[in-house]
């Protein structure tokens, strides 16, 4: 797929964004760094699923042409409420509006950082329209990666990741490697991970952990589903099957390297025996900075990287006993068909369910383990097979946290 920049047919004007998932946390950062930029970038849309009050101040902030409301049905009283704070925003609800504000003509750039599978749909509406697309979502090629990846390539859509870990492979790739084209002389890619907050604790004591202390991560702030998949490592295993898609790279070939500093973000190594790596603080800014502008370079608002006050980078293999959930992906990745959407869906219902005090941390894997092993994987050519394997993992699901409460009661 080339990679292309619009604004070569937009004579330079101000790029038009749509931000899905404006108010977590890396729509916040987006929005971050087209501050820094007021004359290359205007918002065109952004979108929250309840957080009205957040997303009323930011469209009052930013001022873009549409705000979408996706969790709730139309609501004279919010329709109101947006038309009186003078934002100048039409505020559209629902599910629908979110693939309506990112496949819109008048976009240019989609921003696509809804969490889970509820930002499957927006995105594969982004790619199929052929936006520009920055990839946060990593669900979409997750549950769907071979689908999404060829209504990309049919669309002429441009994918652009940001997760850390898959910008930093991208920017470590041979000079005019697309993000969907096979790269030419690469043995293998390494996807770093941090370890999260339990990567020195006593594995008798992960059955005790509670929610505070999975989100409470060391390096990164983030959302707390997220968080609690750093923890349990699922987070790294979602992000090896979407490299398989983005990258266009056997399983085999990518690796899973823990480093605690989480400076370097991935590396990618040739043939020839050379490595290349990313490095830089972990602060999403700089992997949303680079996409934004790509293939120019633009200020993200970071300090400086100091090598010289880390003083020491270490690396090491992760242990499958202490996270299932890495080896849980591979498997489901191994399986294909609808295995990993099968995957996803126990892990968001298992997460929710931790978060909510229902399980134990140690449930998560148990309970992923247990779906993929209930729920039968199968072939999908469209989306519709997809979502269906999708509410068959969250039944299993609902079903296994179920009887683990009731063990406890």
């Amino acid at each position: 797929m080339s990679r292309k920049d619009p604004r070569a047919s937009a004579n330079r004007r101000p790029l038009r964004l749509t931000v899905l998932g404006a108010t977590g946390s890396v729509g916040a950062s987006t929005l971050d760094v087209v501050a820094l930029h007021p004359g290359r970038y205007s918002v065109f849309a952004l979108s929250a699923r309840h957080s009205v009050d957040a997303l009323l101040a930011l469209c009052q902030r930013h001022r873009p042409r549409v705000a979408v409301l996706s969790g709730f049905t139309e609501d004279a009283a919010l329709r109101r409420r947006f038309a009186e704070s003078g934002c100048g925003s039409e505020l559209l609800f629902g599910e629908r509006a979110l693939e309506q504000i990112a496949a819109d003509a008048e976009c240019d750039v989609v921003m696509a950082a809804i969490v889970g599978a509820a930002g499957l749909a927006s995105t594969l509406a982004a790619a199929m329209a052929g936006k520009r697309v920055l990839l946060a979502n990593k669900e979409a090629l997750v549950m769907a990666g071979p689908l999404f990846m060829r209504a990309a390539r049919e669309a002429g859509a441009e994918l652009l990741p940001i997760d850390s870990e898959h910008n930093a492979v991208f920017q470590c790739l041979p000079h005019g490697a697309g993000a969907t084209s096979a790269p030419k002389g690469v043995r293998r890619v390494m996807l770093t991970a941090s370890g999260g907050p339990f990567r020195t604790l006593p594995l008798e004591r992960l059955v005790d952990v509670t929610p505070d202390q999975a989100c409470a991560h060391p390096n990164w702030v983030m959302g707390r589903k997220i968080s609690v998949d750093s923890a349990t490592m699922m987070n790294k295993g979602l992000e090896v099957i979407e490299a398989r898609w983005l990258f266009d790279i056997d399983p085999a070939r990518i690796e899973v390297l823990i480093h605690p500093q989480s400076i370097v973000h991935s590396l990618v190594e040739y043939i020839d025996g050379s490595v290349i790596a990313q490095l830089s603080n972990p602060d999403m800014r700089i992997p949303i900075a680079h996409a934004l502008g790509f293939p120019d370079r633009i200020e993200s608002g970071v300090s400086p990287l100091d090598l010289g006050a880390i003083g020491q980078l270490s690396f090491e293999r992760p242990d499958l006993r202490r996270f299932p959930c890495l080896g849980h992906a591979y498997r489901a990745l191994d399986a294909g068909g609808t295995a990993p959407a099968i995957l996803n869906a126990a892990n968001e219902v298992a997460v929710e369910a931790f978060l909510d005090g229902r399980v134990g941390f140690t449930a998560i894997p148990e309970i992923v383990e247990a779906v993929l092993s209930k729920v039968r994987s199968a072939k999908f050519s469209a989306l519709a097979g997809v979502i269906e394997a999708d509410a068959a993992g969250r039944q299993a699901a609902r079903d296994r946290v179920a009887r683990a409460m009731g063990r406890a009661a």
